[in-house]
């Protein structure tokens, strides 16, 4: 079994990654802001850290085999993430540590000569509040970042960046169904219905199942029904 370390391991994707890490008997150090208030197996750690402070992450890191990012650019961190993700992936790299990084659906493309969905430009619906609109722009853009951040990079850091279906989140956890897609080419999965979404349950099981799976593929992959 392995030490996974998942900073924030309270949101919506770390928290289904870490209950499913612990459920197969891995080691899990949760790390979040109110982890203080988190619950969970025997086999979670859960520790408070600012994910900005590079001694806080070397520390949360140091006993790990794998890393993983399930931060969000909400709250402290948003216009922030990308700096705190920049900095998880350094000190991964620097102490030979696999990331993974939970990103979003934006950062896929259409088709293979297609921009990603955030580069395609985007019509605001007559119901939505503008400043949904623009709130939701900017999570995306600071996402999709991460990913253009890890693509840049020229050391030998092992990274994989995990874009789940549009349909995906709290207001959209679907009941488990213990089934899941891998797309390995950046392109938006669709079912046969058109549709394109993943609940966190089956979300967290393809990500163990990649952390488990030592010829798994890196690199940036899709993951949706």
């Amino acid at each position: 079994m392995s030490t996974i370390t998942v900073f924030g391991g309270t949101g919506y994707a770390g928290r289904h990654i870490v209950d499913e890490a612990a459920r197969r008997g891995h080691q899990v150090i949760a790390v979040s802001r109110s982890a203080g208030d988190a619950d969970g197996a025997a086999e979670i750690t859960w520790t408070s850290a600012d994910v900005t402070d590079a001694e806080a992450v070397r520390a949360a890191i140091a006993q790990a085999d794998v890393v993983v990012s399930a931060l969000s650019p909400r709250g402290g961190l948003d216009g922030a993430l990308r700096e705190a993700d920049r900095l998880i992936a350094d000190t991964a790299a620097e102490t030979g540590k696999e990331l993974f990084v939970v990103g979003g659906f934006s950062s896929l493309r259409r088709s293979a000569d297609a921009p990603r969905v955030i580069d395609e430009g985007f019509d605001r619906p007559d119901e939505a509040p503008a400043e949904q609109v623009e709130a939701l722009l900017r999570e995306a853009s600071q996402m999709n970042s991460i990913l253009l951040d890890l693509e840049d990079r020229t050391d030998d850091l092992a990274w994989t960046f995990l874009s789940p279906g549009m349909g995906f989140g709290a207001h959209l956890p679907g009941e488990p169904t213990g089934a899941y897609r891998i797309g390995t080419d950046g392109l938006v999965l669709l079912d046969a219905d058109g549709q394109t979404s993943i609940g966190g349950a089956d979300f967290a099981l393809a990500v163990v199942d990649l952390i488990d799976d030592p010829e798994a593929p890196h690199g940036h992959l899709a993951i949706a029904y």
